[in-house]
């Protein structure tokens, strides 16, 4: 046993991951010459910071393979990445020399941290950089060019460089400056992350090990149609929490008291329960829920039938009936993709819901189960709940990777060369 994990099923993961990279059709940093080049490396720090440090490092993490391969190669790497969202203009609270300094520890090497993204120095840095070292610009989004895909500032990112990489997926869904307007001045190819993203959820829509249940949840049903017109087709069977579930409650007639809803989708929502019953795909949704009259540590609250919450009250959780079906669904999963909590997971009496599922989906993983796990939320919940390490695979773009379960092409990963 290795964390609570049976060696077997451990490896079963790890192999079933690196087999999807058949799935990824671009170059890969593995496919061109790096040696000796310029390399500018689109990466994803957009990280939380505390007082002036990195308050979580699991993104900046997620790209040293990437940058250690390139260092190995005596490349010369240049790295830029946006952060939060400073609206074009410089801002300390979104600077990146935090990061830099993180970096810095976690590669035990020291990384030219600048205070600019495209002028001052930065060209000359840049140019005089010696094999293997390592510079981070400064945040993209101090330039209104970056969001806008403004040429001109696509073209002083790529002077920076001889080659462009694109590590960074959580941004691969933009079409920013810095995603795809480089790559019409740089030959581009992928970094190892970004390649091992989209590998692995390209294959749950190709070729799942079944049975394959979704679990969604989240505030919106709108943020997710068309991923869930796209599951309804290749899922087995989808279980539903968090705020989202209220639209489809609503357009079963129930009555949901003052529960968050969207009005103006539930149409849409009795459209998507008539095809899953079309389709034959099994869909949860809470039978009894913990309901309250606010959302607060201090709020009474109590169980209630997800037919009947009580007028001025609102639903904050699925209810433990609701947890025990749910549960039963995910254990006999062969491959689980989890994005969205179940409810206020943040305040410990709406958190059991949540919690319930994670354990769910990390115990199917250690049965040897394939377990994605995508957006911020349910990475967020995993943390809290100590089982980040216990599922197969955490995305660390939930945008992105709900764009490609709903099948839509990432213009980050469509200007990359062919292989």
């Amino acid at each position: 046993m290795v964390d609570g994990f049976s060696v077997g099923a451990r490896a079963e993961a790890v192999s079933e991951i690196a087999a999807s990279r058949r799935y990824f059709s671009k170059k890969t940093i593995e496919d061109i010459d790096v040696k000796g080049k310029r390399v500018l490396v689109r990466v994803d720090f957009n990280v939380p910071l505390d007082n002036g440090r990195v308050a979580d490092d699991s993104r900046i993490r997620a790209a040293l393979p990437t940058i250690n391969y390139l260092r190995h190669q005596q490349a010369r790497i240049i790295l830029c990445s946006h952060l939060g969202r400073p609206k074009g203009q410089f801002d300390p609270a979104f600077s990146l020399k935090p990061v830099g300094e993180r970096l810095s520890e976690l590669l035990n090497t020291k990384v030219k941290v600048m205070d600019k993204t495209i002028n001052g120095d930065v060209k000359k840095v840049a140019e005089n950089l010696r094999a293997g070292e390592i510079m981070l610009l400064e945040n993209l989004r101090f330039n209104k060019g970056e969001a806008e895909n403004d040429p001109e500032f696509a073209r002083k990112l790529a002077e920076l460089g001889d080659v462009y990489v694109d590590d960074a997926f959580g941004a691969a869904h933009r079409s920013h400056a810095s995603t795809v307007g480089v790559a019409n001045y740089l030959p581009g190819a992928s970094g190892l992350l970004l390649e091992k993203e989209v590998s692995v959820l390209k294959k749950l829509i190709e070729a799942p090990n079944r049975p394959f249940m979704a679990c969604l949840g989240g505030n919106k049903i709108s943020d997710k149609i068309g991923v869930i017109n796209q599951l309804l087709d290749i899922v087995d069977g989808i279980v539903a929490g968090g705020g989202m579930c209220f639209t489809f409650l609503k357009a079963k007639g129930y009555e949901i008291g003052n529960s968050i809803v969207e009005e103006d989708q539930v149409g849409l929502a009795s459209e998507i329960i008539k095809k899953a019953e079309e389709n034959e795909v099994a869909l949860y949704l809470p039978i009894d829920l913990v309901a309250a009259p606010e959302i607060s540590k201090s709020a009474n609250y109590k169980v209630v039938s997800a037919k009947k919450v009580p007028e001025d009250w609102l639903g904050l959780d699925i209810g433990p009936a609701t947890i025990e079906i749910y549960n039963q669904a995910l254990e006999s999963a062969k491959t689980i993709f989890w994005n969205g909590p179940m409810g206020v997971f943040e305040i410990p009496q709406f958190s059991r819901g949540t919690k319930a599922v994670a354990n769910a989906i990390t115990e199917a993983t250690r049965h040897g189960s394939l377990s994605i796990v995508g957006g911020g939320d349910s990475l967020a919940a995993l943390k809290m709940f100590g089982l980040v390490d216990r599922v197969s695979f955490a995305s660390t773009g939930g945008g992105a990777s709900l764009k490609i379960l709903e099948g839509t092409a990432l213009p980050g990963v469509e200007v990359l060369e062919d292989r």
